[in-house]
């Protein structure tokens, strides 16, 4: 408890300390007072990588004439951008304005967490094995049931049921993603199964729970940490676990293969996030030095200095945080799981179109950047 306060009151400034770096957090442009600051020029010495803009742009495009409409000026101006220059010192030679968000700590520095699509087994008749269901969204009068409830039998007969897991694990995170890759391997088909809905249920952490009951250490707490808890645990045990948070998600089979964020557009790996939308609405661009982890989980000492798109939004993503879309699959999974790091980051606007003077944002006069 000591040293968790010591450290508040370090990033607050009450303390004589030096200010953590140990996840990427840089101090070099001062204090801020907004969750959107407008800056004239953007510094920035990160390696560069703009590759995956060009697809997720498309995406947009392809999918949303509306958004397109709205934002392609933007695009195309980066675009321009991206391909004669790219430094972000010359942005304003391409009449690009910038607003950069201020940092859950006043320093400009943005939270970075990251999601994916796992992919799990499931079979469509329930055996010993492949025994735990994932349901399709009931009818509910008010709020649905628990996890607690559901998992004793309350949904049974309702002919909810899309298919069967052999762990309750798997099932779990991807409720806790919000959509996920099925493979049926009694038939060999692949599915993706979209967000349907929750049961309304406050959402509790279970990486929290371990946590507070001494099984993981804080720092060492990941998706991969949960699974290795779980692996060593009888099913009663793991059971009591999960059902400690009461939320529960929903799914719907899909005929296309496409990852759709709320937006409705597909996802891009490594170049979209989820965002507040208050702040950075669907379609927005922004830049932002990403910062790079090593095997460990542990921030390697970079930042790669990419474009990405807000096209997701997320219960726990709210102003200075960013969740970033990590792709499909298992090493997508371990990736996303170990990330809780900082980036620099700017919101991007073009005059005299919708996305102007970016860092012009109502809600921002009630809502200045949360010290931590």
């Amino acid at each position: 408890m000591v040293r968790h306060l010591t450290l508040a009151l370090c990033i607050l400034g009450l303390a004589g300390c030096a200010k953590p770096t140990d996840r990427g957090q840089q101090y070099i442009d001062g204090e801020f007072e907004q969750v959107l600051n407008k800056v004239d020029t953007i510094q920035s010495d990160k390696i560069r990588d703009y590759s995956q803009f060009d697809a997720q742009m498309m995406k947009v495009v392809e999918r949303s004439p509306s958004m397109a409409e709205k934002f392609f000026p933007l695009y195309n101006q980066i675009q321009s951008w991206a391909v004669l220059s790219g430094d972000p010192a010359k942005l304003a030679d391409y009449g690009i304005q910038a607003a950069q968000m201020g940092g859950g700590d006043g320093y400009g520095n943005v939270m970075f967490t990251g999601y994916f699509s796992p992919v799990i087994e499931l079979r469509h008749q329930a055996d010993e094995t492949f025994k735990y269901p994932v349901y399709g969204m009931p009818e509910c009068d008010g709020k649905c049931p628990t996890r607690a409830e559901i998992n004793s039998g309350v949904l049974l007969g309702k002919q909810l049921e899309l298919g069967y897991s052999a762990s309750m694990l798997d099932v779990f995170m991807m409720e806790v993603q919000g959509s996920g890759f099925v493979h049926f391997d009694d038939n060999d088909q692949l599915q993706y199964f979209a967000y349907a809905g929750k049961n309304g249920h406050p959402y509790v952490s279970i990486g929290r729970i371990l946590i507070e009951r001494g099984e993981v250490p804080r720092e060492k707490m990941s998706l991969k940490a949960i699974a290795e808890w779980v692996e060593q645990q009888d099913e009663a045990t793991v059971r009591e676990l999960l059902e400690q948070n009461p939320s529960y998600v929903f799914f719907k089979p899909q005929d296309s293969l496409d990852v759709m964020g709320t937006a409705g557009i597909p996802l891009q790996a490594h170049a979209s996030v989820a965002a507040d939308r208050e702040y950075l609405p669907m379609g927005s661009v922004i830049l932002a030095e990403v910062p790079q982890l090593d095997a460990e989980g542990n921030w390697n000492g970079q930042h790669v200095l990419k474009l990405l798109m807000a096209l997701d939004t997320g219960g726990a993503v709210k102003k200075n945080h960013l969740d970033l879309y990590h792709g499909m699959g298992e090493q997508a999974g371990i990736d996303a799981g170990h990330y809780k790091h900082f980036g620099r980051v700017w919101k991007l606007g073009l005059p005299n179109t919708a996305t102007e003077n970016p860092w012009d944002v109502p809600a921002q006069q009630s809502a200045p950047a949360t010290k931590q």
